[in-house]
């Protein structure tokens, strides 16, 4: 069983260019959170109530015109991507030669790295997002998983730990290897080398940030939707 990976809050804001208003409304009807009717049930409403649906539907107009998400995509190279909505984690599933099977669980972003600004501007610091990933590689039906723990950045993929996982049979407290940065550097290069033939590598890092991205705008706005929906009923 993959290890389960503890996300943190965070916050960020994103802006896109202006969309038009065609756009806005087809995105709004494809990810399920266009305009309701409402001005019966608002009728009947505390002021508190009416406050508050009032605040969710302009951050959600807000949200939807200034930093719109757009549709997922499901492929990516030679991987299919299985969004789950209103989770955490994506799932991308790819095969490796006639035996291997690949399974990737990717977070949405979960930590963040402060980064200092050179140049004029030497006081700023930025922020480089986080996401986790857990690489498992199965050959047939033996039992057997080659587990990666890795970390990706917008421009690269760490691995942190790999190991052998038993389906079924995993003890207690399994020992795990050492710190994938510990071992010799031609081990750690041979391991890379594993995982970027399969196309686990600093390309599909930046293409997952680029995915969570939209992710993030399209779980927010579904989000809000729910809560207003609560509110109205």
């Amino acid at each position: 069983m993959s290890i389960l990976i503890r996300t943190f809050q965070r916050a960020h804001r994103l802006k896109q260019n202006f969309p038009s208003r065609i756009v806005i409304n087809a995105l709004s009807q494809t990810l399920g959170f266009g305009n309701r009717t409402h001005s019966t049930k608002s009728a009947t409403k505390s002021p508190f109530e009416s406050n508050i649906l009032r605040i969710l539907r302009n951050e959600i107009e807000y949200r939807a015109e200034y930093a719109p998400p757009h549709q997922p995509v499901t492929e990516f190279n030679s991987f299919v991507v299985e969004d789950r909505p209103g989770e955490q984690v994506v799932t991308i599933r790819g095969k490796f030669g006639d035996d291997e099977d690949i399974k990737i669980e990717a977070t949405m972003f979960d930590g963040f790295q402060h980064v200092p600004v050179f140049g004029d501007d030497s006081s700023g610091v930025n922020v480089r997002l986080h996401l986790s990933l857990i690489v498992d590689i199965s050959k047939g039906e033996d039992g057997n998983v080659l587990e990666f723990v890795c970390s990706a950045w917008p421009d690269g993929l760490d691995v942190e730990k790999v190991f052998i996982l038993k389906r079924g049979k995993m003890p207690t407290k399994p020992y795990l290897g050492p710190d994938f940065r510990n071992l010799k550097p031609e081990i750690q290069e041979m391991f890379c080398e594993y995982l970027d033939t399969r196309g686990v590598n600093n390309e599909l890092s930046t293409f997952l940030h680029e995915y969570m991205m939209n992710k993030d705008r399209i779980e927010l706005l579904r989000w809000m939707d729910r809560l207003k929906s609560f509110v109205e009923k």
